[in-house]
């Protein structure tokens, strides 16, 4: 069984093995409490900045828990296909799902968008709860699925602005779309995954889309639900020329 694993916002270095360090208080926490582990237990630290470190739990107390270092394995689990999914504001279970498993078929950043469907994101402190929120998921899907270096989850956007702003390649789900996945040839460059929210994308926004470049494509002759789209282009788009093949 492999060692469990957790992020830890920390100043770690590769030369740092051997060294006893405290666990912020959270990490402790869930380590601990949640999934019980006890001294003499293995587990798997990352920072988000690249590699992971083995390291030994040595200490639990009431003031916390502290690891040993035991040695830095520079893997890397990040595709060579860098795809950000530009995903229009969904309902809270829907928007979750999404996040999470777009991290886990390997996405390089997530784009929150506001469209002429999407669910109403809060202003000011609520917005900002709601965007720390889809962070977290993004970390905690980076925990279970092994990835040490955590996918950006920007800042949300109108469709437009972000638009107007994206420089390389793009694809545009759209039920109506001509083209497949399967019949486009592999992206030269970063790579745009635009879906719309519940509802849809309406027509005029997969136009402004396509003005920009973007490829209007289908997913077969099912509809799918917004949470289920992304996650199965994303599949295909890793198969087809990511790491999946």
């Amino acid at each position: 069984m492999a060692a469990p694993r957790f992020h830890v916002a920390l100043d770690l270095a590769p030369v740092m093995a051997g060294e006893i360090v405290d666990l912020p208080d959270a990490v402790a926490h869930h380590a601990v409490r949640v999934v019980r582990m006890s001294v003499g237990d293995s587990l798997t630290l990352f920072t988000g900045r690249g590699g992971e470190y083995a390291a030994t739990l040595t200490r639990v107390d009431k003031r916390g828990a502290a690891v040993r270092l035991d040695a830095f394995v520079s893997v890397e689990r990040e595709s060579p296909l860098a795809v950000t999914l530009v995903q229009g504001i969904a309902a809270n279970d829907a928007m979750d799902y999404a996040v999470r498993k777009a991290v886990e078929l390997g996405v390089a950043a997530i784009q929150p968008v506001v469209t002429v469907r999407s669910t109403a994101l809060p202003s000011g402190e609520r917005g900002e709860r709601r965007l720390a929120h889809w962070r977290q998921i993004a970390v905690a899907a980076c925990e279970q699925c092994a990835r040490n270096r955590i996918p950006e989850v920007a800042v949300p956007q109108t469709l437009g602005d972000w638009l107007a702003a994206w420089r390389a390649e793009g694809l545009v789900l759209a039920p109506t779309g001509s083209e497949s996945l399967a019949s486009l040839p592999q992206p030269t460059s970063a790579l745009a995954l635009l879906v719309g929210p519940e509802g849809g994308l309406e027509q005029i926004e997969i136009d402004s889309a396509r003005a920009r470049g973007f490829v209007a494509v289908h997913l077969g002759p099912r509809v799918l639900r917004t949470e289920t789209a992304g996650v199965a282009a994303l599949a295909a788009v890793q198969a087809l020329w990511g790491d999946l093949r």
